[in-house]
C-alpha cells in the first residue's frame, strides 16, 4: 500500500507534534491579532523562513510551468483554511477546532473517491479512517453537544478541512510522488506555496486590518512558532511523507493533533482529563495505524 514505513514515518510524527500546538498558538494571537491577521502572519513567517533555508541550501524554486498548479495548491492549503481556523478560533475553542481538523483524512477519501481514482482506497484504508475517526468523536464526547460553541465556527472548520480534503490528492497527483506529478524536493514546493500562500493573503489582510490590540511576548512567541514550526518546517516534512507514502497516509496526520492537545492542556493548562479522552486517543492511532498498513489486517479465505 506504501513505500517502507522507515522513509516517511520519522517526518510524520514530527509533523504531527507540530501541528499539535497550532491551534493553541492561533488562540493566544487572536488576543492581538484579526483571524486574517494570524493567518498572514502564519504564512509569510512560514515563507521567510524556507526562503532562508533555500538560499542557504541553493535551493531552486520550481518550474514556470508549475505554479499554476501552485498557486492552486496553496488557495487550498493555505489561504482558504489558515484563514477560516483563525476565523473558526473567534467562535468556538482550540480543541474543539483541533478535533473537527481530525475529519480530514474522511474528506480526503471522499476527494479520492470522487475524483483521484488513481489512489483508490482499500477495504483496509476505509476501516482505519473510520476507527481513527470513530476515535475523535469519543475524545471530544460528541454525546455531550457542542455547548457554547457557535455554528459558524463549526461550518468554518469544515469549510478548512474540505480544502485539505481536495489537497491531499491534488498534491499527491501532481506535485509530488504520483505519475503525473513533477518529483520536485519538498523544500521546493513548500517554499513555493508559502510565497504563493502570502502574496494571495495579503491584500485582504490590508483590507480588513491585521492587529486589534497591542503585541504581547506570548502572541509574538506563538506567530514565530505557528509560522517558523508550524507552516514553515511543517510543510516540508509534509510533503516528504506524501511523496513517500500516499495522499491517504498522509491526511492521517490530522488525527494525532486533537491527542496532542488533550495531553497539552492537561499536562500545562490544567485542564481536566476525562475518562473517554484517552480512550479516544488510542482508537485514533489504532485506525491511523491500520490505515496506513503498519497494522495488516488478517487475509480472508475464500471458502473451497
Amino acid at each position: 500500500m506504501t513505500r517502507s514505513a522507515g522513509g516517511w514515518l520519522p517526518s510524520y510524527v514530527v509533523l504531527a507534534l507540530i501541528w499539535g500546538g497550532s491551534f493553541a498558538f492561533m488562540k493566544i494571537e487572536l488576543t492581538a491579532l484579526t483571524p486574517i491577521g494570524v493567518s498572514l502572519s502564519r504564512i509569510a513567517l512560514g515563507a521567510f523562513t524556507l526562503i532562508v533555508i533555500s538560499l542557504v541550501l541553493r535551493s531552486a524554486l520550481p518550474p514556470r510551468a508549475l505554479w499554476p498548479r501552485i498557486v492552486l495548491y496553496s488557495i487550498l492549503v493555505t489561504t482558504i483554511p489558515w484563514t477560516a481556523f483563525a476565523f473558526a478560533e473567534a467562535h468556538i475553542s482550540s480543541a474543539l477546532a483541533g478535533i473537527l481538523n481530525g475529519i480530514t483524512p474522511l474528506m480526503t477519501l471522499l476527494a479520492i473517491l470522487i475524483a483521484f481514482p488513481e489512489e483508490r482506497p482499500t477495504r483496509q484504508r476505509m476501516l482505519g479512517l473510520g476507527i481513527g475517526f470513530i476515535g475523535v468523536l469519543i475524545v471530544v464526547g460528541v454525546w455531550r453537544g457542542l455547548g457554547s460553541s457557535t455554528l459558524i465556527g463549526v461550518v468554518a472548520c469544515l469549510v478548512a478541512v474540505t480544502c485539505y480534503g481536495i489537497s491531499y490528492p491534488y498534491a499527491r497527483r501532481y506535485l509530488t510522488g504520483g505519475p503525473r506529478a513533477a518529483d520536485l524536493p519538498p523544500l521546493s514546493l513548500a517554499t513555493s506555496v508559502l510565497i504563493v500562500g502570502t502574496l494571495l493573503t495579503a491584500p485582504f489582510a490590508l483590507l480588513t486590518g491585521v492587529v486589534t490590540a497591542p503585541l504581547t511576548w506570548p502572541v509574538v512567541v506563538s506567530a514565530l512558532a505557528l509560522g517558523c514550526l508550524g507552516s514553515g518546517i511543517a510543510y516540508i516534512l509534509n510533503f516528504r511523507v506524501m511523496a513517500r507514502a500516499d495522499a491517504t497516509t498522509a491526511s492521517t496526520v490530522t488525527y494525532i493533533p486533537p491527542v496532542i492537545a488533550v495531553i497539552v492542556g492537561a499536562l500545562f493548562l490544567g485542564e481536566h482529563l476525562t475518562w473517554n479522552q484517552p480512550i479516544g486517543a488510542v482508537l485514533v492511532l489504532l485506525g491511523a495505524a491500520i490505515a496506513q498498513g503498519l497494522l495488516r489486517l488478517p487475509a480472508t479465505s475464500t471458502p473451497g
